[in-house]
């Protein structure tokens, strides 16, 4: 492999000194005073042999990375897979690059990453938290590193949200269920802390109560896989025989029922009506195609853009804020 041309190779071949070639570099040739002729010279050379700056010393010297650390529960979920390619749009817009990493919820991980993150002088943090991470992220606040929290909250302490009103989400996807005559409607979640699922429940919770139908919850463990998952969903379908409609608080969820559902012989909607959580293109798929609760992953990370952004320019005040952004119910076959 052949050697990274750096600023002193430059400056030797043109034989000038390395703070002309910096400055033409960086763009300061008009301030250095350095003739037209001469840039253009530098600039075609530094072309000619592909020169690429260093960023790990820019950022020493400047003090800015223009690296985001964005940290997810699970990368290949559906939902976090796509706020993170549409993040990468979205931050490149203001000149950044974005790396990201999955937690696996786990308050350990989410740590030693964030640590990683800091020894490599990254500016700025966008966060789907898991619990306990209060002290972490107050950490790297007092360190006048900008932090966008989304997807859940941390309630412990105040910080910067970006959310998704997922409690008006249950609450408008029962609704139409018991506008549609459905009698007996199931709630199936994971058993977890998580603030974006415990406003899920409680979205199907208060809609049941309003028109005193009866409670169906199925609560799963959040460590389970789809191999667990499926016997126990046809268990609860098997012993809660009178079930006409159910909502599945996430996409992986959805999947593991529909397969529950179908080796059970059940028809949809005709014996259960479905709706999902987390939109995707697979649930157009389906026969028959399958309702959904849909996040608007433009918007979120567009949101999640200008508030990091603002907080990057040091335009926020020091006042948190929190930005809240509707669900849409996208009603398919399956309802």
């Amino acid at each position: 492999m052949a050697k990274r041309a750096s600023i002193r190779d430059i400056a030797e071949a043109m034989q000038v000194s390395i703070s002309t070639i910096s400055a033409v570099l960086n763009g300061k040739a008009a301030e250095r005073r350095i003739s037209d002729p001469l840039r253009d010279k530098i600039l075609q050379y530094a072309k000619q042999i592909n020169y690429q700056p260093n960023m790990l010393a820019r950022g020493l010297r400047t003090g800015k990375s223009h690296i985001v650390c964005m940290l997810v529960e699970d990368i290949s979920n559906p939902f976090f897979a796509s706020i993170a390619r549409e993040m990468e749009k979205q931050i490149a817009t203001i000149g950044y690059k974005i790396f990201y990493s999955s937690t696996e919820n786990k308050l350990e991980v989410a740590e030693s990453l964030i640590q990683t993150f800091r020894d490599r002088q990254v500016d700025a943090y966008i966060i789907a938290p898991p619990p306990g991470l209060e002290t972490t992220i107050e950490m790297l606040e007092n360190e006048h590193l900008p932090v966008v929290i989304f997807d859940r909250t941390l309630p412990k302490i105040e910080t910067n949200n970006v959310l998704v009103d997922v409690y008006t989400g249950s609450y408008d996807a029962i609704t139409q269920l018991i506008k549609n005559g459905r009698k007996k409607i199931a709630l199936v979640t994971l058993d977890t802390k998580q603030t974006q699922m415990a406003d899920r429940y409680n979205g199907y919770i208060d809609a049941i109560k309003k028109v005193k139908q009866k409670q169906i919850v199925l609560k799963l463990n959040y460590n389970w896989g789809v191999d667990d998952i499926t016997p126990q969903l046809k268990d609860f379908v098997t012993k809660n025989a009178d079930i006409d409609a159910i909502l599945f608080t996430t996409n992986y969820l959805t999947a593991s029922g529909l397969k529950a559902l179908k080796n059970l012989g059940k028809s949809i909607p005709d014996d259960i009506a479905v709706i999902g959580y987390d939109d995707n293109t697979n649930f157009n798929l389906y026969t028959p195609t399958i309702s959904a609760v849909s996040q608007p992953i433009p918007e979120i990370a567009a949101a999640i853009k200008n508030l990091l952004q603002k907080l990057l320019n040091g335009k926020t005040k020091g006042k948190k804020e929190t930005i809240l952004i509707p669900t849409t119910l996208i009603q398919r076959e399956s309802s």
